[in-house]
């Protein structure tokens, strides 16, 4: 039978955050629903075995698929995950859970009412925000002011890895993926503004979108360099807008 949901979640170097359990929670919430459900761990390359534990984690149920991907990037992961999916709605999450998965049950509620794509916000009225550091959430502001003013209008947080799409329009819309849209290997962890695409291409091809507010954790990292991440993020935006100038989301 076709899943209700799949969830879609890259990995890239996770041994850590395995090894406190996040897939055991996952799994645990996934197997206490009613509905259809499908579990797509892809990874990104990692280097750290964490490879082999997904592989060994995948045996714990039939449902749960693990995707080994060159290191590429998250879009590209991402993306690949989104097309292993058969669900019917299609989530990607973050690893580290900093929104839990049980959150999902707020954006079903508005997918069941028309909605095409679903966005988790830490911005809105009613979310919550736990333990962020002051210098992080300013940055965070400033940075979706931008993004409001260059692309994406009336949309909080572009940012929130917790986004929810319809299965009818996921491959169309990730295919039209430009600035993120290539395999090409990396040597960073650079994440990037690809949700910024994502959404600034659904928003041209009038998709609906609601964003919902969202629980929210704060997870240390030394992956992210708040300002060179940022000033590469502002470029690619920019890159963005350029190619929608040229015509390449036709």
């Amino acid at each position: 039978m076709k899943p209700y949901l799949s969830v879609v979640i890259p990995s890239y170097n996770e041994k850590s955050n395995i090894s406190r359990g996040v897939l055991d929670d996952i799994l645990k919430y996934l197997i206490e629903q009613k509905y259809e459900w499908e579990l797509i761990l892809s990874d990104d390359g990692s280097t750290d075995g964490t490879i082999d534990l997904l592989d060994n984690f995948s045996k714990k149920d039939s449902r749960i698929q693990v995707l080994h991907n060159n290191h590429s990037g998250k879009a590209p992961t991402v993306k690949a995950g989104m097309f292993a999916a058969t669900g019917k709605w299609r989530l990607f999450t973050d690893f580290d859970q900093s929104t839990p998965l049980e959150e999902i049950k707020k954006l079903l509620k508005y997918a069941e009412r028309g909605a095409q794509i679903v966005i988790g916000s830490r911005e809105m009225i009613g979310a919550s925000r736990d333990k962020e550091p002051f210098h992080r959430h300013l940055m965070g502001r400033g940075f979706n002011i931008l993004v409001q003013i260059l692309a994406i209008p009336g949309i909080l947080d572009t940012q929130c890895g917790f986004k929810l799409f319809s299965g009818d329009i996921t491959e169309n819309l990730f295919n039209m993926l430009r600035v993120y849209g290539g395999s090409k290997e990396r040597k960073d962890a650079f994440t990037g503004a690809f949700d910024v695409e994502l959404l600034f291409i659904a928003k041209k091809k009038n998709l609906k979108i609601k964003e919902v507010p969202i629980i929210w954790h704060h997870s240390e990292s030394n992956r992210v360099s708040p300002v060179k991440d940022s000033l590469r993020m502002l470029r690619d935006i920019i890159i963005i807008r350029v190619m929608d100038l040229i015509g390449k989301y036709k």
